[in-house]
């Protein structure tokens, strides 16, 4: 028995030693068959001895049973996104934004790997977690998939009490030619690109389905790092290289935005020679003091952006220009092309945005014309081909009324849209409830675009606040909808009711006020009531409201029309009032942050509670910060709350302070 247990450990260490040697070294050491061999009398063994099985054995990366579905993981710090540049006068432009800050500067230049971000959480050195980036606060749990992933080390070096670690996963484009080869054979439906196949990869219920897929991934980040001594974005890559991480060898550290610059035109023709899709670099400052100082807007940090490739160009024909009438009355013209094959899917439409920009490249209908993916997304028409005219090209004109209702359509001074007049017009009342309905708003799922329009037209909702009236004799008659689905629909309209004074806010569909808007007004005022009595003033004096939102929403509320919808959605119940906490409220008004490792709470918990009772849980120390509570190996914000004189309170005194 001892020497089958002496077998396992010598086994575990000859496979992980294998597998750093081969994903992470590019060394191997080791021929597949030797490999082999070596994987199947450890499974056999583990499974003789299933007491003996270690959450870091190499036997969790074959993949387990089926997962029921995934759980929704908070995020310890939220995952923000990057704004992007498209191109050098973007970069020179992002430049002078941080040396407004400092004079001196110093950017780190990474590949921009198109995979899947991947949140990895390590405790007592051991991964205990792998997680989505989700919406960047809630992600979802796809821990067994992780682990399956033979890059990602299920053991750290070094004894680290608590480690987050961001980075991306990806296929590569080995992997993913053989994996749609496969498909193909099988008679399966081929995936348009290495990103999609990775993404479909990670959150497979069944992790054995993921082990076969051959992912891989890069880590680049490390949350917290301050807190751990880093002091920069140079030293977490070294850093996690020492732990066991693959870490893109190709970054490059610069001093100028110029040869930042260079660099990005360098790798935009050299992209397609790696063995892994790319789509652009990020460009950050290296240093993390000026990091802070330059800190976040409401989605991304200021100190850090995305520069995307130019876009792949293929040649389509304009077929004709349509026009669609959004939920805030502006008409978007949309080209009718034929359709074309671009960045690994057929295009047949694509918006021109608005007359000035058909005017400026002068794109007529029968053009040739040069087609891309802003970003590898989004359709657009880069410009005509004037070589391919024939004379047969019409010029397109602006109807002087709405093509949906027949409304007057005008141009507002100093605005370039043209909007439909009405109110009642039928295309922005579907475009309001459509996004009254959406996931964001009210998430009321199955409620799709085509089952709003055929509500419109058997005239059972006049706008989104009739949607509470609806009756399962009103569904039943509708085009595919059968008792199940009229059931359910009716269920999470009911459900929607209580979603909350955020959500509300935001799915009124007001301009300029988004998501994070709905949330802080939510905050601020409590309930609809008092929302629709603030002034401009008081408006405008709110963090993260600037004063086009505060005019917007001022005018929004004064309008009759809004003020019977409200009315509307009261009578149908829907809450208007933002969830009250029940505790006390000790920390009204004081802003608080909280820095190192603690015992008692991790840092989404003592958030919450701080949160809970009145106060912000802030990311930096400043002169108005109340306090700081600090754990331990507390880093460079524990250093400025002393120079800045800031009481320092620990994880006990904190608790004490709750009791109180």
């Amino acid at each position: 028995m001892r020497d089958e247990f002496e077998r396992v450990r010598w086994l575990r260490g000859e496979i992980e030693t294998a597998n750093k040697q081969y994903y992470v070294l590019d060394q191997p050491t080791m021929t597949d068959a030797d490999y082999d061999a070596l994987m199947r009398e450890l499974i056999d063994l583990e499974a003789k001895h299933p007491d003996w099985v270690t959450p870091d054995s190499p036997t969790v990366r074959v993949g387990g049973e089926v997962a029921k579905e995934y759980t929704k993981v908070r995020h310890l710090e939220p995952l923000l996104s990057l704004d992007n540049a498209f191109s050098a006068e973007d970069l020179r432009e992002f430049d002078r934004r941080v040396r407004q800050v400092t004079s001196t500067v110093e950017y780190v230049v990474e590949l921009k790997i198109d995979g899947l971000t991947v949140a990895l959480t390590y405790e007592n050195s051991l991964m205990v977690r792998g997680a989505t980036r989700g919406d960047g606060e809630v992600g979802e749990d796809i821990t067994p998939n992780v682990k399956t992933v033979k890059s990602i080390p299920l053991r750290l070096k070094d004894d680290v009490p608590r480690l987050s670690v961001r980075g991306e996963g990806y296929m590569p484009k080995a992997s993913f030619a053989r994996l749609n080869q496969e498909r193909e054979e099988e008679g399966q439906a081929t995936f348009a690109n290495p990103r999609n196949a990775a993404a479909g990869s990670l959150r497979q219920l069944n992790s054995k389905i993921t082990a076969q897929r051959k992912l891989d991934y890069f880590a680049y980040q490390v949350l917290g790092a301050n807190e751990l001594g880093l002091h920069n974005q140079t030293e977490v890559l070294t850093y996690l290289k020492e732990q066991g991480f693959i870490v893109n060898p190709e970054y490059k550290v610069f001093g100028t935005i110029d040869e930042v610059i260079g660099f990005c035109e360098r790798m935009s023709s050299e992209r397609h020679g790696f063995s892994y899709d790319i789509d652009g670099l990020v460009i950050k400052v290296n240093d993390f003091a000026v990091q802070q100082e330059l800190g976040f807007t409401a989605k991304s940090p200021r100190w850090a952006i995305a520069y995307k490739f130019p876009a792949e160009q293929v040649e389509t024909v304009v077929e004709d220009i349509l026009i669609r009438v959004g939920r805030t009355g502006v008409l978007t013209p949309t080209a009718v092309l034929t359709p074309v094959l671009v960045a690994g899917s057929t295009v047949s439409r694509a918006t021109l945005h608005n007359l000035d920009n058909i005017r400026q490249k002068d794109i007529r209908i029968g053009d040739h014309v040069l087609l891309h993916k802003a970003g590898d997304v989004i359709p657009e028409v880069v410009k005509m081909l004037p070589e391919k005219r024939t004379g047969e090209e019409r010029i397109f004109e602006m109807p002087e009324f709405c093509p949906e209702c027949q409304s007057p359509v005008r141009q507002d001074e100093g605005e370039v849209a043209y909007r439909c007049q009405s109110i009642t017009c039928p295309a922005r009342q579907r475009e309001g409830i459509i996004h009254f309905v959406s996931r964001d708003a009210m998430a009321i799922d199955g409620l799709g675009p085509a089952v709003i329009q055929q509500l419109l037209d058997a005239r059972l909702i006049s706008d989104a606040a009739d949607l509470y009236s609806l009756t399962f004799e009103d569904l039943i008659p509708l085009e595919r909808m059968g008792k199940k689905s009229a059931e359910n629909l009716l269920k999470a309209i009911q459900d929607s009711k209580t979603r909350g004074l955020g959500p509300l806010i935001f799915a009124l569909g007001i301009r300029h006020t988004g998501e994070k808007a709905g949330k802080v007004l939510a905050q601020r005022f409590g309930s609809m009531d008092q929302l629709m009595k603030a002034s401009l003033e008081e408006l405008q004096g709110i963090p993260d409201i600037g004063p086009t939102m505060a005019e917007n929403l001022v005018y929004f509320f004064s309008l009759e029309s809004t003020q019977g919808f409200i009315e509307k959605l009261r009578q149908a119940g829907v809450d208007m009032t933002a969830e009250e906490s029940s505790k006390p409220q000790i920390f009204a008004g004081k802003s608080i942050v909280v820095t190192g490792s603690l015992e008692r709470w991790d840092r989404r918990e003592i958030e919450k509670v701080i949160e809970d009772h009145g106060g912000k849980a802030a990311s930096s120390v400043s002169k108005k910060t109340a306090f700081v509570v600090a754990g331990e190996k507390a880093g460079s914000k524990l250093t400025k709350a002393q120079e800045l004189g800031v009481q320092i309170l620990t994880e006990d005194e904190f608790d004490t302070l709750l009791k109180q």
